[in-house]
C-alpha cells in the first residue's frame, strides 16, 4: 500500500545524504557545480525564450524573447567563462536576499498582530537572517563556501529524515499487511 512512498523516500533520502557529504567533503567543486547549474540554466532559458518568441503572432513579443533570449546567452556564457566572478555575484545576490528578508520579518515581527511568541519567532528569524546577509557580504569570498557547506548539511539532515521516514513508512506497512491479511485458521473457518 506504502511501498512507491517508502521507496520515494528511502531514495530520495539516500540521494540527499550523498550530495550532503559530497558538498561538505568538496565546497569549492560544489560552488563551481552551482555556477555550471546556473549556466545550464541560463542557456535553457534561452531556448525556451527564442521558441516562444517564434511560436508569437506579433512582431513586438518575438523581440522581447529573443532579446531575453540573447541576454540568457550572455549570462551563461559568462558564467561558464568566468566561474569565479559568477559565484561571487551569486553570493551577493544570497546575501541581498537575506538581508531584505531578514528585514522584513524583524518589520513583520515589530508590526505583527500575533502573538508574543509568534513574533519573537519572526524577530529572531530576521535577526538571523540578516546577519547571515552582513557576514555574506563582510567576506563573500568564504561565503561562497559557507554556502556550499550549508547547502551540504542541509541536504545531509532532509535526506537522513528522508529516510527515516521511508523506512518507518515501510516498517508500518509490513505491520499494516500482517494485520489486514487473513491468516490459515481465518480462511479455513
Amino acid at each position: 500500500m506504502f511501498k512507491s512512498v517508502s521507496n520515494s523516500l528511502i531514495w530520495r533520502g539516500l540521494l540527499g545524504v550523498g550530495i550532503g557529504i559530497t558538498a561538505i567533503a568538496w565546497p569549492a567543486a560544489t560552488v563551481l557545480a552551482f555556477v555550471i547549474m546556473f549556466a545550464i540554466y541560463a542557456l535553457m532559458s534561452a531556448g525556451v525564450e527564442a521558441a516562444t518568441a517564434f511560436r508569437s503572432a506579433t512582431a513586438k513579443p518575438v523581440a522581447t524573447h529573443l532579446l531575453l533570449g540573447l541576454v540568457d546567452v550572455a549570462a551563461g556564457v559568462v558564467a561558464l567563462a568566468w566561474p569565479g566572478p559568477t559565484a561571487l555575484v551569486l553570493v551577493l545576490l544570497a546575501a541581498s536576499w537575506a538581508l531584505v528578508s531578514g528585514g522584513i520579518e524583524i518589520y513583520s515581527g515589530i508590526k505583527s498582530g500575533e502573538v508574543a511568541g509568534t513574533r519573537a519567532t519572526f524577530i529572531l528569524a530576521g535577526l538571523a537572517s540578516t546577519a547571515f546577509g552582513v557576514v555574506l557580504l563582510a567576506r563573500p569570498d568564504v561565503g561562497a563556501i559557507t554556502l556550499a557547506l550549508l547547502f551540504g548539511l542541509f541536504n545531509l539532515i532532509s535526506g537522513t529524515s528522508m529516510l527515516v521516514h521511508g523506512i518507518e513508512i515501510r516498517s508500518t506497512d509490513k505491520k499494516f499487511r500482517e494485520l489486514v491479511q487473513p491468516t490459515k485458521a481465518q480462511v479455513s473457518v
